[in-house]
């Protein structure tokens, strides 16, 4: 399955361009590009704007040199084999999100938001819940989405209490990513690693309990931290539209059906997503058929099955699915088309074995993963993983795990370093800030290292 990962199509058919002014030029535009992306917030230029410019002037200019020798498949060939990859990341990251977005207008974040505001919890113990529920959501939503969830509880409750968000924030970013980073599906990172199939799925839960104790160690210390007062309580939950919970069991359906195309008919993950997809879309048939016809129904208690409640608006109840797919967040979407493409495009020209050598070759696998996972915190993880992959070392199956470990939780060690951080950061502004995040580094980097030794002391038989 490794075959995307690899944009070479044949070794004595590829130039090595790493010394020519084509790869000097190609690694100027990356960099540019990369750049310009990261400071999205502040030049208010969409991530995806450079990024698929960078990806489509690198391949253009590889294309040019082999076209120019004489060598007119070869570039197109190496495209496509990047290009498969993507299609495959894109198809099951537009499934998921399509399901989240349809969850989302059936009221199902804002019932369970609204839900744990009302319990009258303490700032201590909606630290724990929050941090809890993003460790877990993450699991099977994006990181990004559930970051943005818990942020907007955070802010509910602590809007009187500016340390207990900044807190709450951090702790969420780093329980998201952490969650991620043991479900085959959780993160960019892991689904990565899962597709190319260098590690089976089950043995992603191996990284469990290293997961919980980079959460853990960090919560325990930030704890005492947390002021002890209570936020004020606020009414009842309101009931979720129809088709809410029928939403929530076909989706983790559809997560089942992924996970049975790939371990049992050798399909990619993409394609039971999609399988999925048509689950979502009878369910939208089935609920504007029956829109006009449940409310006073005697079926009504036969209804129940695939609702929450019987319809009260006609107007408010009415379920388009393509209007979820509309919905999907593009930018993040075409963000890592131009990533995964430029960095086709980098290897291809020969700049990752160059890396993979200095990486792989020269130092101790370990050292060289726990470096990837620092590098994590600094450029995203889905691209660093993507380079590694795109490598494809020759390491063991408890380095593999190691690597999607360190990429994946690597990235909380700065604000920047994930799409949680950064989602909060921009709903948050001025309150959870690069500052107020890295004053906390240290103890986040605890954890870190935590989560590596307890990967060694529990997964040695994988080395």
């Amino acid at each position: 399955m490794l075959g995307w990962a690899n944009a070479e199509p044949a070794a004595e058919h590829v130039l090595d361009l790493t010394h020519h002014w084509v790869g000097y030029l190609a690694i100027a535009i990356f960099s540019l590009a990369y750049t310009l992306a990261m400071t999205e917030e502040v030049t208010e230029l969409n991530k995806s704007k450079p990024m698929v410019l960078a990806a489509s002037l690198i391949w253009a200019f590889i294309a040019g040199v082999y076209v120019n020798g004489g060598m007119r498949e070869e570039a197109g060939q190496a495209f496509r084999a990047a290009l498969i990859g993507y299609a495959e990341l894109f198809l099951f990251i537009m499934v998921s999100m399509a399901y989240l977005n349809a969850m989302e207008n059936r009221g199902v974040f804002d019932n369970l938001r609204v839900w744990l505001l009302s319990k009258g919890f303490s700032y201590r113990k909606l630290f724990w819940i929050t941090g809890f529920m993003s460790f877990f959501m993450s699991s099977v939503c994006n990181n990004l989405t559930t970051a943005l969830l818990m942020g907007a509880v955070i802010m509910a409750m602590g809007k009187d209490n500016r340390r207990f968000v900044t807190l709450a924030s951090i702790n969420v970013v780093v329980a998201t990513n952490a969650g991620g980073s043991f479900s085959p599906f959780g993160d960019i990172t892991t689904l990565l690693v899962w597709q190319s199939g260098v590690v089976p799925f089950a043995d992603f839960f191996s990284l469990f309990v290293p997961a919980v104790v980079n959460f853990a160690l960090p919560a325990i210390v930030m704890h005492f931290w947390i002021p002890r007062e209570f936020p004020a309580a606020v009414g009842k939950a309101p009931t979720m539209k129809r088709g809410a919970l029928a939403m929530i069991v076909l989706f983790l359906l559809t997560i089942i059906t992924a996970v049975c195309f790939e371990n049992f008919l050798k399909l990619p993950p993409a394609a039971g997503m999609l399988a999925g997809l048509t689950y979502l879309k009878f369910l939208g048939y089935y609920l504007q058929k029956t829109e006009d016809k449940t409310k006073g129904s005697d079926f009504a208690h036969v209804y129940k099955l695939f609702q929450v409640e019987l319809p009260t608006n006609n107007q408010d109840q009415k379920f388009d699915v393509f209007k979820s797919v509309a919905h999907l967040e593009w930018d993040t979407l075409l963000f890592f088309y131009g990533v995964m493409m430029s960095v086709g495009g980098l290897s291809f020209i020969g700049y990752l074995t160059m890396a993979s050598n200095v990486l792989y070759i020269g130092m101790d696998p370990t050292i060289a993963n726990i470096l990837v996972g620092i590098f994590s915190a600094f450029i995203d993880n889905g691209t660093i993983m993507f380079a590694v992959l795109t490598m494809h070392p020759d390491i063991s199956q408890g380095q593999w795990l190691l690597v999607t470990l360190t990429a994946g939780v690597g990235g909380s060690l700065l604000a920047i370093g994930s799409a949680a951080g950064v989602g909060l950061m921009g709903q948050m502004k001025g309150i959870y800030t690069f500052s107020s995040h890295l004053k906390w580094m240290p103890v986040i980097l605890l954890g870190f290292f935590g989560s590596i030794a307890t990967h060694f002391l529990l997964n040695g038989h994988y080395f």
